[in-house]
């Protein structure tokens, strides 16, 4: 039963129902199987990766470094969502409380504008890499990927804090049914008892942060897309597009999915189409995101190759 509290003769609404989650009878075992697969996969995934890019020093670099960063991040911006998402599949009682609510779009959001921030600042090193590679040794230095690290973090902490704080002193006292498969703003201030127009305010500001990211990492891809080009050796023209095609197919991913979802301004979807979205950002660009790093990445595989190997060793000699 939903949980209700009287206050000054109106009825708040203290917890949320997720109502387009199926029933277990309705097939809600048939979407929770092939998701907590695709979450193990990305939890596995992405930790593998973080743990092989810390112990091969072959990979001590910039690029790997704001890699492994990703990985870390990817792995509990996935768990603020998917596991509340599996308990609401094969749960009679798909209720959240308000402060749960709160805390799950404040990490949801905090987590993904870091990401962004990673994927410009990995774009940037990138750039400098390709078009300045004189001078890429002196300037991306060990203390720059973690000054970026730590910039990105408090960027992305402290900018949605704000309209988080701003969310839990307004007053819910109607529905209480989100049409979401997660708390996002949008559905949750839909269901708000008082003037929710400011949020227009930040929705502009978000739109600026998306835009402002977008615009540092496509400028610096198409400046090192032409840099690519001018290169005299087809060899090195391959090596260069296939470092830079993981970054850009992530990049591509996590904006593309941003961008329809959060830059529609006026725009309504359906409850479908908006889960479509939801779904494409918040599991599938994480689960694809290992695939793309190891996979395309010779690098990355043969260094997940050698930390195998060294654990196949390391348990043939304690026999």
């Amino acid at each position: 039963m939903t949980q209700l509290m009287v206050h000054e003769n109106q009825t708040m609404v203290t917890e949320f129902f997720f109502s387009i989650f199926p029933q277990m009878h309705e097939g809600g075992l048939l979407f929770f199987i092939p998701l907590l697969f695709i979450y193990a996969f990305i939890i596995i995934g992405n930790l593998m990766i973080f743990i092989v890019i810390q112990l091969d020093m072959a990979l001590h670099t910039p690029m790997y470094f704001f890699i492994s960063v990703l990985s870390f991040l990817e792995i509990w911006y996935t768990t603020t969502t998917i596991p509340k998402m599996l308990s609401n599949l094969v749960s009679e009682q798909k209720t959240i409380s308000l402060a749960g609510c709160l805390l799950q779009m404040y990490f949801f959001h905090s987590l993904g504008i870091t990401e962004g921030c990673i994927l410009t600042s990995m774009a940037i090193d990138r750039y400098i890499a390709i078009c300045n590679p004189l001078r890429y040794p002196t300037i991306m230095t060990p203390k720059l990927c973690i000054q970026l690290t730590a910039g990105s973090c408090l960027c992305g902490f402290f900018i949605v804090l704000p309209e988080i704080v701003w969310i839990a002193t307004l007053p819910f006292c109607g529905s209480n049914q989100i049409q979401q498969i997660f708390c996002d703003f949008t559905p949750v201030l839909r269901l708000a008892c008082t003037d929710t127009s400011l949020v227009v305010i930040v929705d502009a500001i978000h739109a600026a942060e998306i835009l402002a990211s977008f615009l540092v990492i496509a400028l610096s891809y198409i400046r090192i897309i032409v840099v690519i080009m001018g290169m005299p050796s087809a060899e090195g023209r391959h090596k260069a597009f296939s470092t830079c095609g993981a970054h850009l197919a992530v990049f591509l991913l996590f904006f593309g999915s941003v961008a329809v979802m959060y830059l529609r301004f006026s725009a309504t979807y359906s409850v479908f189409w908006d889960t479509v979205i939801a779904v494409t950002f918040v599991v599938l660009a994480p689960f694809l995101n290992p695939l793309i790093y190891s996979l395309r990445n010779k690098d990355m595989k043969d260094a997940i190759g050698r930390f195998f190997y060294s654990q196949k060793r390391g348990n043939g000699s304690n026999r």
